[in-house]
């Protein structure tokens, strides 16, 4: 199985990519192939339609289009800003749809504060439904980001290294689910 990362915040000083390197790595070890997509390295601008893409927007889009459908499931990971996940990985979001179908997504959200970005998590699993993909129940919420992890992303907080274990057992249970059912009935239709 092959899990891909969307992480959903380019500003300056950002504290969610560490929520991102952290589930790699984590996964990694548990022997999934991960995908870490983060839309710092490969930004879309604002989408205005495919008749005005330039030719470099297209090969961009292509090219995560690619990397989205080559995952059998997804991670989204985001800041909350102002009640809700950022306008980056919804603008990224809006590139695409057929990439999302019937693929199990998980949610973990960051905030500075104590909610643990709980607003932005619930809004994006109500996009993910929008998107024909499946949002796993459980979210992975991480409060006081910029005091969760050590220089080296490890995690300094035992609950929140608990959280984010039993987040992943319930991710790779949820996927492998849906994965095996799709599995299946791709057999059952051939």
């Amino acid at each position: 199985m092959k899990i891909g990362i969307l992480l959903g915040s380019t500003r300056v000083g950002r504290q969610s990519h560490k929520v991102a390197l952290h589930l790699e790595k984590a996964l990694k070890e548990r022997g999934v192939a991960v995908d870490l997509i983060d839309l710092a390295d490969d930004p879309l601008p604002i989408l205005e339609g495919q008749s005005a893409r330039s030719a470099q927007v297209e090969a961009r889009v292509q090219a995560l289009s690619a990397r989205l459908r080559a995952a059998d499931g997804l991670v989204f990971v985001t800041p909350e800003y102002h009640g809700s996940f950022s306008g980056v990985l919804k603008n990224a979001l809006d590139y695409f749809w057929e990439e999302f179908n019937r693929k199990p997504i998980g949610v973990a959200a960051v905030s500075a504060g104590k909610l643990g970005g709980i607003n932005a998590s619930t809004q994006l699993q109500h996009v993910v439904l929008s998107l024909g993909a499946f949002a796993m129940p459980t979210k992975l919420l991480v409060s006081e980001v910029h005091n969760a992890f050590d220089e080296s992303l490890q995690v300094k907080s035992e609950p929140i290294a608990k959280s984010t274990a039993r987040f992943l057992d319930e991710y790779l249970w949820f996927a492998s689910a849906i994965v095996q059912a799709k599995q299946a009935a791709a057999e059952r239709a051939a």
